[in-house]
């Protein structure tokens, strides 16, 4: 490994001069012409197999080069959020995945329409089998919708309407600043200070974390209730009765699989709030405040380097796997990641991919401490999962997002394990101990908290527009509820700063982690009890989610019945184990 790594990522390399880029333009000019072409012919598709074939072909390649545009325009805006140019870019892409979707419901209207017994036929063609799956299951939910009219006329409606209103929440934030010590904050800086051992800070800035959302909300707010309403009347002509359908739709999930989860994470409760209290003892206060959440348990807390961090990851990876650990070698060195703490990044983290280059980039703002490295190697599982499905078609290749949590959160349990057996002294342990039991309180009560939110939200929105007061009432009771009132103070306006709740692209973005953090947690035992032999089986689940539903996926490769509670109370073992060390080392 290079001795100094460089802490920016390459976007040049795909189209050199960023948003400013006329390869890009081009780009997406010519993508634009092959999206309106690929719509003309699927309009009047043939029912051939050769038909199907030659338009398979080509859309695969469009498909793929709008995912290697959106990845780029996605990349520009986050790494400097005042880059007006990347989002009149942001616009165009918008535009080109409204068209994209208007292809999906073309191809549609001509799957529902044909027989059965023909559209077997070419789904049994060679040249179809790798995306049989897919189409399958889009001839299955087109029968759900309205006709292709309406269809089409939604998906239109939606660029200048549903859509926009994810853009200007990305603009409304990009202009948000927070007066700190001195400086101006952006919003992803803000959040890295959350982490102070000084108490008196962490509650200072979120006062003005606090009061500078506050500022946004009414704006925000709009967003919110106009963009759940966009949704709520969609589904309404389609004549669905839930908000949960298109979510568990887009995950390949059931209702059974959703519940049966949920219920082993209320049976958790009592044992996070047993986390949660013993961490507010050793802070020396009742309860812990939601700006806690990071803090450290103690000074042991050790800062590293980037480079030390890529080189740990290395290390442990190839005790796993050497093709995972040579993978992140190379991600490392060829500038694959963005970490450079700087103003104007956005916040938060992520893994995107570029499907035409078969490459992918991660963005971040590293802080140098365990949370830090446990991010970086989270984002290296999505990476992998996505290196080893370059292969398949693109259709093959769209897993959902709560698989997508799967290589992930098995990642960083492999990395944030290493570092717990290798803690050089009894106050590291427990940080680092501390440090992951914080990502399962995450899991099991604060994404708990956002579905809650959500799901009362949709059910008060039906009935009219919310106020900023009856959200911040919403969000307060969700956080109480999930957290079982174990803090001191929540966080009300939690609704506006997350922007999970206003990504049009995936409506819940947020049961899906935690799914991921159970399943992957499953996956980890089964790793560490078959050791090597596991890693071509692991290959090979990844390779599969594009292809299978969650509950096949895991029949097939676990031997397992995700819709029965006791697979997900297995999955928290890890925690539970976690809890039971982190109690004894802690007591008096």
């Amino acid at each position: 490994m290079a001795t100094t790594l460089n802490q920016t990522w390459d976007l040049d390399s795909f189209f050199e001069g960023g948003s400013q880029s006329p390869a890009l333009l081009t780009y997406i000019e010519n993508l634009e012409q092959q999206m309106t072409s690929l719509q003309q012919r699927a309009a009047s598709l043939g029912a051939t197999a050769d038909d199907w074939a030659a338009l398979m072909a080509d859309a695969d390649l469009a498909w793929k080069r709008l995912n290697e545009a959106g990845s780029q325009v996605y990349c520009l805006m986050s790494q400097d959020v005042r880059d007006k140019q990347a989002v009149i870019l942001y616009g165009r892409i918008q535009s080109l995945f409204a068209a994209n979707q208007s292809l999906f419901t073309l191809i549609e209207d001509r799957i529902s329409q044909m027989p059965a017994d023909l559209w077997e036929t070419i789904l049994a063609d060679e040249r179809i089998k790798p995306v049989a799956f897919s189409l399958a299951e889009r001839r299955e939910r087109a029968a759900e919708k309205m006709d292709t009219k309406r269809e089409l006329l939604a998906t239109d409606l939606a660029t200048d309407g549903y859509h926009a209103l994810d853009t200007l929440y990305s603009t409304v934030v990009g202009r948000i600043t927070i007066p700190f010590e001195g400086q101006d904050l952006s919003v992803g800086q803000a959040s890295n200070r959350f982490s102070d051992p000084d108490r008196a800070k962490r509650q200072e800035l979120f006062t003005k974390w606090e009061e500078a959302w506050g500022k946004e909300a009414e704006l925000i707010a709009h967003s919110l209730n106009h963009l759940a309403g966009f949704r709520l009347n969609l589904y309404r002509h389609r004549g669905w009765d839930s908000v949960l359908k298109e979510p568990l739709n887009m995950n390949r999930m059931s209702q059974a699989t959703l519940d049966a989860m949920w219920a082993a994470v209320w049976s958790a409760k009592g044992k996070m709030k047993t986390y949660l209290d013993r961490k507010a003892k050793l802070m020396g206060v009742p309860k812990m405040a939601w700006y806690d959440f990071d803090a450290p348990v103690n000074e042991a807390d050790r800062k590293v380097s980037y480079d030390e961090a890529a080189a740990f990851i290395e290390e442990q990876f190839r005790t796993f796997s050497p093709g995972l650990a040579d993978f992140a070698r190379s991600a490392f060195q060829n500038r694959w990641i963005e970490v450079e703490d700087r103003p104007n990044k956005a916040p938060g983290g992520y893994c995107t991919t570029f499907a035409e280059s078969q490459q992918n980039r991660i963005f971040m703002t590293f802080s140098g401490d365990a949370g830090g490295v446990s991010t970086i190697a989270h984002e290296l599982g999505h990476a992998y999962h996505s290196q080893v499905m370059f292969d398949l078609p693109f259709l093959s290749q769209d897993y959902a997002m709560n698989v997508a949590e799967t290589a992930s959160t098995f990642a960083e349990l492999i990395v944030s394990s290493a570092a717990i057996r290798e803690a050089k002294s009894k106050a590291e342990k427990i940080s680092l101990l501390s440090n992951r039991l914080g990502d399962a309180t995450a899991y099991l009560m604060n994404i708990h908290a956002r579905f809650i939110f959500e799901t009362r939200f949709y059910e008060r929105r039906a009935k009219g527009l919310l106020s900023i007061p009856e959200l911040n009432e919403l969000m307060l009771q969700a956080q109480k509820d999930a957290f079982q009132d174990s803090l001191e103070t929540y966080h009300p306006l939690f609704w506006a700063s997350k922007g999970h709740f206003y990504a049009t692209g995936a409506p819940f973005y947020n049961f899906p982690y935690t799914f991921g953090y159970l399943f992957s947690a499953g996956i980890y035992a089964r790793a560490m009890e078959e050791g090597p032999a596991f890693e071509a089986k692991y290959v090979e689940l990844l390779r599969d989610t594009g292809r299978m539903t969650v509950e096949e996926l895991g029949r097939r490769h676990l031997g397992v019945d995700l819709t029965r509670p006791d697979f997900w109370e297995s999955g928290l073992k890890v925690a539970y184990g976690d809890l039971e060390e982190f109690l004894t080392l802690t007591a008096e």
